[in-house]
């Protein structure tokens, strides 16, 4: 009896194995492998494709399907538990989980469609409703709260304001940062040291105005020191440190 199959479009191999399987009625866990790989042969032959690629999908599965019927003629082969391996097992398996995504396709399709048919009445209120604005409950709003409970919380708040402040540091004045021009304080010392071949290091920090202008004066003969500009010397602990030119020309 000769095989009539209408030429469907199927998504690939598996969902034409499937419709076949469905289509004879058997057992998807005993697939009879002889009538089924006839049939799906069949279908190849009559199937007008130009897309090689696609082609080449069904004529692989074409391949494994007489794969398993050579080896469904063979003596089956054995597992380490000592059971038969049925060849149709792999190609069970794969057509299951296909079979279960094309239904839940199918679900997920039907409830796009359901969703088509649902219709939302757009926002149609007066005017009037839409302005309304409920009024405010000032009583509800203020509660238990009195003007001698907010001036509480009032004291309460200013008082933790006072706490954050530090008793010590808020007593000074504002820090003005002293400008001063270490080259012209350099070249003030260069010229003192010229008309004073021996000097006091503390009478010269005593001509300075400030705290700055000694950190400075401190530092500039510092580097005349070492540069061999001139030379200290003091004869007993914390006494006066005197201070030798060693050269006339220190600029």
């Amino acid at each position: 009896m000769a095989l009539e199959v209408k030429l469907e479009v199927f998504e690939g191999p598996l969902d034409l194995l499937l419709h076949l399987i469905e289509k004879n009625k058997v057992d998807i866990y005993d697939i009879p492998i002889v009538t089924i790989t006839e049939q799906y042969l069949d279908y190849i032959k009559q199937m007008e494709r130009e897309d090689m690629n696609i082609m080449s999908e069904f004529l692989v599965m074409a391949a494994t399907l007489l794969d398993i019927k050579c080896r469904m003629l063979l003596p089956r082969e054995v597992d380490e538990e000592g059971e038969e391996e049925d060849p149709r097992a792999e190609l069970v398996a794969k057509l299951l989980e296909y079979k279960m995504y094309k239904y839940m396709s199918l679900e997920l399709k039907d409830r796009q469609v359901d969703a088509y048919k649902n219709y939302f009445r757009e926002k149609n209120l007066p005017k009037e409703v839409e302005d309304f604005k409920a009024p405010i409950d000032y009583e509800s709003l203020i509660g238990d709260a009195t003007l001698n409970r907010l001036h509480e919380i009032f004291k309460q708040t200013m008082k933790r304001q006072v706490d954050r402040i530090d008793p010590v540091r808020s007593k000074y004045g504002e820090i003005e940062r002293d400008e001063i021009d270490l080259d012209e304080k350099t070249l003030y010392i260069e010229e003192y040291i010229r008309h004073h071949k021996e000097f006091s290091f503390r009478k010269l920090l005593e001509k300075q105005n400030s705290k700055m202008e000694i950190i400075v004066t401190f530092l500039v003969v510092l580097e005349l020191m070492k540069t061999g500009a001139v030379s200290i010397k003091q004869d007993r602990i914390f006494g006066d440190i005197m201070i030798t030119t060693k050269k006339i020309n220190v600029a």
